[in-house]
């Protein structure tokens, strides 16, 4: 997975992790680790992210503390092991939950007299069936005390081993306690480990549903390929994925999925990207157009060349990213993580002075008393809660995210996009298609149109920004096939940021020198006379649309006026955002007259125009002035300052370019819905979390006190050790149960 280079991540598998304090000490140990930049584990996978450090000093440093580790090296492998090995723990810990909940039960139902001769021969059996039932509690239990802490298999083993030698020596020594203190709680001990097996049984099938997520992405990846001779498809080999170099070419039959990223080199047909994208329809694909690993092909048969494949396919990286999420912490989280750390250790103080209390305080059977609620608030007592509070939430939550075509970088962000007030858009390729058309071309100063043309055509060919290539393609179509040879050369070529463009060539029948392709702004710069263009300008300003202008010399010589349509569904998104409080701005560099148009037809509250990157970030600074949480959506590239400044930020992708890693949250789709639904979904992560941690604080601010028995002078009852044990395992499947109702979160219905 990673060498010794501090860019790279390594994964680490963990076993005997058993609650959130083991959390802390793992993560404190990694830290430690030589040339480690930070470390995180996630409780609810036992898995271990950390950036830096050396592979086997990181598993050393796990071992150190007291545990295993393993490096997974496929994500994909290791989903499939942990699922394979979470379904033979439980079917070993069914077993042990019925063997000792049954034996519990049948003990219960006979009783146990301390004089029955019955005891003496059944002390054997009854710890035999404990070893059996509840050896992992007891291996992991005292392996920790050995380190020099405790987790909360030290509570239960504890608590149970003390109920067995208590009962050991009421059985083989009964003279050393007061008459009324001669109790046995073998049945105690036997329910409370099968109690408890029976919690994590529950916990473990709730925790197999969370998988599910990450499961779907890493089953959309294809095991095989059939490779060609050629572009043309002269022959044919069923080949391993892993086989696949970039630059071979595949053939994709129907109904197969794509195995790697590429081009389309021969054929056509409708390929379904929905797991990808969440758009429904299926997309046509011809030749030229890219192809997504894990996309579902029609019934058509295409060729195409491989541009990506393994780790670098879009589909792996989604994977990727998806995963790494998963692992990450909000920060309402460091509160849980903060009691966690100490928290056994507390609870194993407040039990040795619920006994003292009891004892020395207490009525009689004074020892009998203090024994009982020791062991309840042993075992009451719910670590495992706490821990899973946060990170089952997120997991459930930004797997959601990834199903509904949104990529969450981390939980922080998902956490943060809660509180937004101000979502700040782009308008080309954000509120618009991205794809605008020439509607208007237009020469002036006697310029030849043809060679204003050929000349646009040479400039912007070199440009990947929309504008640029819907001049290109308008150019294209107006010019006769036999101009290519009279074609300029490029000599040079500046890209002006938020202006236009600049070029050096060469031309026939011109004045070689410099040409200038751009806005009114960067007209205005290069001292242009657009004297000459008045009236033109007037028009297609009137009209809302874009200008593009060319200068050759300083003189003008011709424009370009473009439209570029909204989107169907973007007032439909931004009022969507509007009903949930948020305020929308439209910021953009595009004219006055088209902002102005666009603004009105999608109704943000705010806009402005004739914007340089600059610009916009120094409006999102003035937002964030005044108190304002603020989210930016933008492409990723020209609004790289402001989708940076913005609290949250969001990058309008294509499904095929996931790579837009500026942002915070990547849309795979070209929706604005995706912004909505995001925002939503992290109100309802949130709220979930909440409701986790305010259960398991709640359940152990409560669970303690009345298990030591503070209710005892009210009501003249003490809580039993196995209703004790019944509580705690009830606990963690409550949280886990909670957070796996994010499964079911659906946006609100769309128009």
């Amino acid at each position: 997975m990673t060498n010794n280079k501090q860019d790279k991540t390594t994964q680490l598998a963990l076993s005997g992790v058993t609650c959130a304090g083991c959390v802390g000490r793992i993560e404190k140990a990694l830290n430690q680790a030589p040339n480690v930049v930070a470390a995180q584990v996630n409780f609810a996978t036992r898995t271990a992210d950390i950036s830096g450090g050396d592979v086997q000093q990181l598993i050393q440093a796990v071992q150190d503390a007291g545990y295993n580790a393993t490096l997974i090296e496929d994500p994909a492998l290791s989903e499939e092991q942990q699922t394979k090995e979470l379904q033979q723990l439980l079917k070993t810990r069914s077993w042990y939950a019925a063997g000792g909940v049954g034996l519990g039960i049948c003990l219960m139902f006979f009783g146990m007299d301390i004089a029955d001769p019955f005891i003496l021969r059944a002390v054997g059996w009854l710890t035999l069936a404990m070893m059996m039932t509840g050896e992992h509690f007891y291996k992991s239990g005292f392996k920790a005390l050995k380190t020099g802490h405790a987790n909360m298999d030290t509570l239960i083993a504890i608590g149970t081993s003390a109920a067995w030698l208590y009962s050991i020596v009421a059985v083989y020594q009964p003279t050393i306690f007061p008459e009324n203190a001669r109790g046995v709680y073998f049945e105690a001990a036997v329910m409370i480990i099968g109690l408890v097996n029976l919690g994590q049984v529950l916990e473990m099938r709730a925790r197999l549903k969370t998988q599910s997520s990450l499961k779907n992405l890493l089953g959309l990846r294809p095991t095989h390929a059939y490779l060609v001779g050629s572009s043309e498809g002269e022959s044919e080999e069923m080949v391993n994925i892993l086989q696949v170099k970039v630059g071979d070419f595949l053939r994709i039959k129907p109904g197969d999925r794509v195995p790697v990223d590429g081009v389309v080199t021969q054929g056509q047909s409708y390929v379904d990207e929905s797991m990808l994208t969440g758009e429904p329809m299926p997309v046509l694909k011809n030749i030229g157009d890219d192809l997504v690993s894990g996309t579902i092909n029609g019934q058509g048969s295409v060729i195409y060349e491989a541009t990506r494949v393994g780790a670098d396919t879009a589909l792996a990286r989604i994977v990727e990213m998806v995963r790494k999420a998963q692992n990450s912490k909000p920060a309402i989280s460091q509160l849980a993580d903060k009691v966690a750390a100490i928290f056994v250790p507390v609870v194993m103080v407040i039990a040795v002075i619920t006994a003292l209390s009891w004892y020395f305080f207490g009525p009689q059977p004074a020892l009998t008393y203090s024994f009982v609620t020791a062991i309840s608030v042993l075992i009451i007592a719910c670590p495992c809660a706490l821990g899973l509070a946060t990170p089952i939430s997120v997991m459930i939550g930004i797997g959601k995210a990834a199903q509904m075509g949104v990529l969450v970088r981390n939980a922080q962000s998902l956490q943060q996009a809660s509180n937004i007030d101000w979502v700040v858009l782009d308008k080309t390729g954000t509120i618009t298609q991205g794809h605008p058309s020439v509607e208007d071309f237009a020469v002036f100063n006697n310029v030849d149109p043809m060679h204003t043309l050929e000349l646009a055509q040479a400039i912007e060919q070199a440009s990947q920004h929309p504008i640029a290539k819907s001049i290109v393609t308008y150019c294209h179509s107006a010019l006769p096939d036999a101009s290519g040879s009279l074609a300029p050369k490029v000599e040079s070529f500046v890209s002006v940021s938020g202006l236009g463009v600049e070029g050096v060539m060469e031309m026939e029948g011109m004045k070689n020198g410099e040409f200038t392709m751009g806005n009114v702004k960067l007209m205005d710069t290069k001292n242009v006379d657009l004297g000459a263009a008045k009236e033109w300008l007037a028009i297609q300003q009137s009209k809302g649309r874009s200008l593009v202008l060319v200068a050759h010399q300083g003189a003008l010589i011709g424009g370009f006026g473009l439209e570029d349509a909204v989107q169907p569904d973007s007032a439909d998104a931004i009022e969507r955002l509007k009903s949930q409080g948020i305020k929308v701005m439209m910021l953009t560099g595009d004219n006055q007259a088209t902002a102005m148009r666009v603004a009105g037809l999608v109704g943000v509250d705010d806009y402005a125009a004739h914007l340089m990157p600059q610009d916009k970030l120094n409006h999102i600074k003035h937002l964030q002035e005044q108190g304002n949480v603020v989210a930016m959506v933008g492409d990723g590239i020209n609004d790289a300052p402001a989708l940076s400044q913005a609290n949250v930020s969001f990058a309008m992708g294509q499904g095929t370019d996931v790579a837009i890693e500026s942002a915070d949250l990547c849309l795979l789709n070209s929706s604005l819905h995706g912004v909505a639904d995001a925002i939503e979904l992290s109100h309802a992560t949130l709220r979930n979390i909440k409701q986790n941690l305010w259960g398991a604080f709640t359940y152990n601010s409560l669970g303690i006190p009345i298990a030591a028995g503070v209710l005892f002078p009210f009501t003249g009852v003490l809580l039993s050790p196995m209703l004790a044990a019944l509580a705690m395992s009830l606990s963690s499947v409550t949280v886990v149960t909670n957070a796996n109702r994010l499964r079911l979160f659906k946006p609100s219905l769309r128009k």
